[in-house]
């Protein structure tokens, strides 16, 4: 069986994109490594022990290969990653109250109710409430 155990997330700043992941997303740090010369290699993932071998890498975004990818991801309003909520109202108010901004309020979209916000380092963020 092949499992996901690892994607990535391109961001403008790796430090401040770990800040928003974890201080007001929700995430633990799994792994934050200093390479050197002013890189670092930091992974975040579920808290609580929720999907233990998941991480997301916060990749640097700049660069021929990224950095149109994600100006144009975020040109068309398309979200870079989607994750799941069990209460989507709930995680809205929470996450509008720390002023995080919404491109897309909760609405129901086909099996889902969806939000979509800005994850203040370049991109746009679905999170998606299953209806059934």
């Amino acid at each position: 069986m092949i499992k996901v155990a690892m994607t990535s997330v391109f961001v403008d700043d790796v430090t401040k994109a770990h800040a928003f992941y974890t201080d007001v997303l929700g995430f633990e740090t799994r792994l934050d490594m200093d390479l050197g010369g002013g890189t670092r290699l930091v992974t975040v993932g579920a808290a609580e022990g929720a999907q233990p071998d998941l991480q997301l890498l916060l990749e640097p975004g700049q660069g021929p290969i990224a950095e149109p990818y994600r100006t144009a991801l975020r040109r068309a309003g398309l979200p870079c990653i989607v994750f799941s909520v069990d209460d989507i109202a709930a995680e809205y108010a929470r996450l509008t109250g720390l002023g995080v901004r919404f491109a897309q309020e909760p609405r129901e979209q086909g099996p889902v109710i969806a939000a979509v916000l800005d994850d203040t380092v370049g991109n746009w963020v679905q999170l998606v409430q299953p209806t059934g």
